[in-house]
């Protein structure tokens, strides 16, 4: 009886697994949708995450960063989702899929004719910048993710990536490269050019 006083005083103290990994949920969640393309994909990424870290909760918790050890898990779970998902065939042409979406998109734009729109601008802003994310390899959006939008150094995302300085910024330096051509490729295609 005496041992499990001090366990439980001690698991009183430290924050649990739950706790923690909850507490991250929001940023992860929000990170996942850059990296697998869409919401329900980034659901179910951070639930693989989630039971990859769950099965050992102690390295988790002894990690000094645990949102980086968790940002970490989920980009290894997203990049074995892309690899999965390109060795699917495709049975049916995307086409009506597309359609349905692009209709959705429309109803909401045309609610808010004058100043605020509800949130659509933004919104759109958010899809493009994960559709262009989604352009990278996982590795150069995974950099760009952590650098530019987490604000980590070029430094602490190596680290959190396993890769050694130079190579983290080669990667970020050619996904910026890409990036900006791909946008100075979009405002031609949209000045008809």
């Amino acid at each position: 009886m005496a041992d499990a006083t001090p366990s439980s005083a001690s698991s009183a103290a430290s924050p649990t697994f739950d706790e923690v990994f909850c507490g991250l949920l929001p940023r992860l969640y929000r990170r996942a949708v850059m990296l697998a393309g869409s919401r329900q994909s980034a659901e179910d990424v951070v639930h693989e995450a989630y039971l990859k870290l769950a099965a050992r909760p102690q390295r988790f918790l002894a990690h000094p960063e645990p949102y980086a050890y968790a940002f970490t898990a989920v980009l290894n779970v997203a990049r074995d989702a892309y690899r999965k998902d390109r060795r699917q065939v495709l049975v049916d042409a995307m086409e009506g899929v597309e359609e349905v979406g692009a209709g959705g998109a429309g109803g909401g734009a045309g609610a808010g004719p004058g100043g605020w729109d509800g949130g659509v601008e933004r919104r759109h802003a958010e899809i493009e910048a994960v559709r262009l994310l989604g352009r990278l390899s996982h590795r150069q959006a995974g950099i760009v993710i952590l650098v530019d939008l987490d604000g980590y150094t070029i430094d602490q995302a190596a680290k959190i990536m396993k890769v050694h300085r130079g190579t983290a910024a080669r990667h970020r330096a050619r996904a910026l490269d890409r990036l900006r051509a791909y946008l100075v490729e979009s405002e031609h295609g949209q000045a008809g050019r």
